[in-house]
């Protein structure tokens, strides 16, 4: 844990390593949300033994304070049959950080996909950083341009999810002191080697678990990670490719991200399965 962080509104049972995992999920019969959620589970006791070090400050975990919700999102939208995976890299300040939702601005997570619920608070937090939840009233830009860009084609929720899932390599954020948000290949390069065999192997698990056919990795960095770690799982047969990544870092994202996502989709031949006509 980092700086005396401790444990707070995580998922009951969390960490209890001998006991089966299924007892921390509701009931469902959807086999394959509970197949993921296990999967994510087991991430979340894994990575509670890491620590982190300078630049890292704050490490927030959206999959423990804000599990009501996320679980809520997998169980309503994780089902078998779909065959394509997006993959982002790690939560962001306002979007899944509030919401644990990958990707999870709020007003999607709350007004699109029918979400509600509450979330609790990490262990530590930046003061300029507060979690809030569903009451948060800032915007993730990131997360506003690729679900907005979903919405548009889709119409419903249920028809992007009829396809396709959306998932992070890893479930942790990560703050310097100022509050800057650190992704994973800014981290000290052993917790950085650490945090990544533990995501990557939980990857493959997810896909596995998943049987999705194709992993888009929005964004190079997680395109890569996503490459190497299925590759060496030898899980060959899944495609990988990539997107652009939608954050407004990306210059090029801000000149019209949607448009250029719509291009490399109908490359994939992923567009017409999302299309609302």
């Amino acid at each position: 844990m980092n700086h005396g962080e401790s444990p707070r509104n995580e998922p009951p049972g969390h960490g209890e390593e001998n006991e089966s995992l299924s007892h921390i999920c509701k009931p469902t019969n959807n086999m394959s949300a509970r197949a993921f959620l296990e999967v994510e589970l087991r991430l979340n006791a894994e990575l509670d033994q890491l620590g982190f070090g300078p630049p890292v400050r704050y490490v927030y975990r959206p999959l423990q304070y804000a599990w009501e919700l996320h679980q809520a999102f997998v169980q309503r939208f994780c089902r078998g049959g779909q065959s394509v995976l997006f993959l982002g890299m790690n939560p962001g300040p306002f979007g899944m950080a509030q919401t644990g939702v990958p990707f999870g601005e709020v007003n999607v997570v709350r007004d699109w996909f029918g979400i509600t619920g509450e979330v609790g608070r990490p262990a530590e937090e930046h003061p300029k950083r507060l979690v809030t939840g569903l009451a948060s009233t800032k915007s993730e830009v990131s997360g506003a341009r690729f679900w907005g860009l979903f919405r548009q084609l889709c119409g419903e929720p249920e028809r992007f999810f009829r396809h396709c899932f959306v998932h992070n390599l890893c479930p942790l954020m990560f703050m310097a002191e100022s509050g800057k948000n650190l992704t994973p290949p800014e981290l000290a390069a052993e917790e950085r080697n650490a945090l990544l065999a533990l995501c990557d192997a939980a990857l493959c698990q997810a896909v596995r678990a998943l049987g999705v056919t194709m992993v888009i990795g929005v964004g190079r960095v997680a395109e890569r990670r996503a490459r190497k770690a299925l590759a060496a799982a030898g899980m060959g047969d899944v495609r990988v490719e990539g997107i652009m990544h939608p954050s407004p870092r990306n210059p090029r994202a801000n000149k019209g991200w949607a448009e250029v996502a719509m291009v490399t989709l109908e490359e994939l031949g992923v567009l017409s399965l999302l299309r609302n006509e």
